[in-house]
């Protein structure tokens, strides 16, 4: 392999970390809200108040729905009138972030849904008041879920990122079928792939750590 194809893959490494980094820090904020709304405000909670949760409920499902390749298509406009073009790795992490919110939505809806009520239930006797459970009990007693659920997140941007490489997003995806499939160079692609998956790993090694580090606390 060349000098300037190793440069290439380097330089394309470091694109798909920054459309990850940035996706997942957007959709694990925004997510984490969501997924909160979702808890909150559903039958029998502190907020209950089923029109909203009705309706949170059906943009989750609705968002979860499209592939996300179609999604791309789907919100060209809306990513030119974000940043200006609908090409490159600017442009790729509009579609990432949108497609990641609900993912993370239901995943900490998840995490949430395995707190005892009796945390809760202890916790409103003492006159805390919903921003305090929030706060106080939920983001804290979930915190190992919520951890799990950002890894998951991230794990699955790295895969969706390639796939954003492959219509223009830049990144290890756009170098793998550009020079790797079109021209007919397997090593290329093997070297793309190999560095994906050390990727996921790195992530999913991190979050199982911060995990148990969550978990002892």
């Amino acid at each position: 392999m060349s000098t300037d194809m190793m440069a290439l893959i380097g330089h394309a490494t470091l694109q798909t970390l920054y459309m990850v980094l940035i996706s997942g820090i957007i959709s694990g904020v925004l997510g984490l809200a969501l997924g909160l709304a979702l808890y909150v405000t559903r039958p029998g909670q502190i907020l209950a108040y089923r029109p909203a949760f009705l309706v949170t409920s059906a943009v989750v499902n609705i968002g979860r729905s499209i592939p996300f390749i179609i999604l791309m298509v789907a919100i060209v406009p809306f990513t030119r009138l974000v940043v200006g073009t609908s090409i490159g790795t600017n442009a790729a992490m509009v579609p990432l972030t949108i497609a990641a919110i609900p993912f993370v939505a239901r995943l900490i809806e998840g995490a949430l849904n395995e707190i005892s009520p009796g945390l809760i239930e202890a916790a409103q006797a003492m006159g805390a008041t919903p921003k305090q459970i929030v706060t106080k009990v939920l983001i804290p007693e979930a915190r190992g879920g919520i951890i799990t659920s950002i890894t998951i997140t991230i794990v699955t941007l790295i895969s969706y990122s390639a796939m954003a490489g492959a219509v223009g997003g830049g990144g290890l995806g756009d170098v793998g079928i550009r020079y790797g499939y079109n021209r007919f160079e397997p090593l290329i692609m093997l070297v793309t792939v190999a560095i994906l998956v050390i990727m996921v790993q790195g992530v999913q090694m991190l979050g199982d750590s911060m995990v148990k580090r969550a978990n002892h606390k």
